[in-house]
């Protein structure tokens, strides 16, 4: 059974799917681990590096062409054309907006599994791919609201006299906010910590923030411990009461999601007139709309004297990390699929299994994806 790792640089991907640690592990397996030649170069790792650990430098079309394949970001319409009939891909697919893949997928006859749609539970966690990704860009956040911030984080007392920390508000506490308010404590920050799940403040306190009350009235944890979509006059309220309460802060960091659907608003251009000049804000929800309401996806624009940054992918900024958490999370996967013996085994009696597949015998089976591309129900 050969496992392929395709480059994906040209697409502007710096990561790749497997490191050579774990292409070592899969090869103890008994598979047959091949490695397009400078897919790993972006992220510090040689083909050497994994010749020594026991895969094989290839040409795309033998990764390609693999029975499995590895990738981190969805495939183009052409690479989805080099997959073989039958072949299992797993990556990152963005099955609730990208509905053009999974049909692509679908009519290519190609089982496929996306990282992100792997099930929340906890004998799962080693695959949660979000989480490890989110994780990166959390840290990298408040490194990039640092160095746009033209005070400091921590307090510093000098001859000069006593310079006050920065205070900073992180929106969202899920994995990557959790990450963002720990590495701004760290930096010495005063950190505050939003979120419309009451649950999670707790966490927001362990990390030693304070946790920003907004008296909504409403506790919004959906299924999995996602957030859900507040109402609109929950929305409404929401807006008004952090408007007021922004102005209090020299940095937003915004991480609130709702998977499948646009990014809260939670920052209105209004909030962001209302902040002191020179603020920062970080928006990590850019790339399905933002969390402000002023966020230019992939623009670092400055607005009423507040510089907002709206990155794209910033997991990608730090490629060597990445793709280290990445392909622990893709060998816990390949760990379901693939039997001691080095034979795929596709259990569809396993709820990880069934909850992450996307498409396979030439259908789309997710229902969140068979919604977004408008497809029947199996059979």
């Amino acid at each position: 059974m050969r496992v392929g790792v395709p480059s994906q640089a040209p697409a502007g991907e710096t990561r790749v799917a497997l490191t050579p640690d774990v292409a070592g592990r899969l090869a103890a397996r008994k598979l047959d681990v091949v490695v397009e030649a400078g897919a790993g170069e972006r992220s510090h790792l040689s083909d050497a590096a994994f010749e020594k650990a026991g895969a094989r430098a290839g040409s795309a079309d033998e990764a390609w062409g693999s029975e499995i394949v590895a990738v981190v970001r969805a495939p183009s319409a052409e690479e989805i054309g080099r997959l073989s009939r039958g072949a299992v891909l797993i990556g990152f697919l963005n099955p609730l907006a990208d509905a053009e893949t999974a049909r692509a997928l679908a009519s290519a006859g190609v089982t496929s599994f996306a990282m992100e749609a792997i099930p929340r539970i906890t004998r799962a966690q080693s695959m949660d791919a979000l989480s490890s990704q989110a994780t990166v860009a959390g840290y990298l956040a408040v490194l990039l609201a640092a160095e746009n911030l033209d005070r400091f984080f921590p307090m510093l007392t000098t001859a000069a006299g006593t310079i006050k920390p920065a205070t900073v508000l992180v929106l969202g506490a899920g994995v990557a906010g959790l990450q963002a308010i720990a590495t701004a404590r760290r930096l010495g920050a005063v950190v505050t910590g939003y979120d419309v799940r009451e649950a999670v403040r707790e966490q927001v306190e362990s990390l030693g923030a304070r946790f920003l009350q907004l008296e909504l009235e409403a506790d919004a944890e959906g299924a999995g411990g996602y957030a859900k979509e507040l109402g609109e006059e929950q929305q409404r309220r929401q807006q008004a009461a952090m408007a007021e309460a922004i102005g209090r802060f020299d940095v937003v960091i915004a991480t609130a999601a709702v998977p499948g659907r646009r990014a809260p608003l939670l920052v209105t251009a209004a909030a962001v007139e209302g902040m002191k000049p020179g603020s920062v804000i970080v928006d990590l929800a850019a790339a399905t709309g933002g969390n402000c309401e002023l966020t230019e996806p992939g623009q670092t624009v400055e607005r009423h004297d507040v510089t907002i940054l709206g990155p794209l992918d910033l997991a990608s900024e730090m490629p060597e990390h990445a793709s280290q958490l990445y392909a622990r999370n893709v060998q816990s996967l390949l760990e379901l699929l693939v039997s001691d013996e080095g034979e795929l085994v596709l259990n569809w009696e396993d709820e990880v299994l069934a909850g992450a597949c996307i498409t396979r015998d030439g259908e789309i089976v997710h229902e969140g994806a068979k919604q977004a591309a408008g497809a029947p129900a199996p059979g």
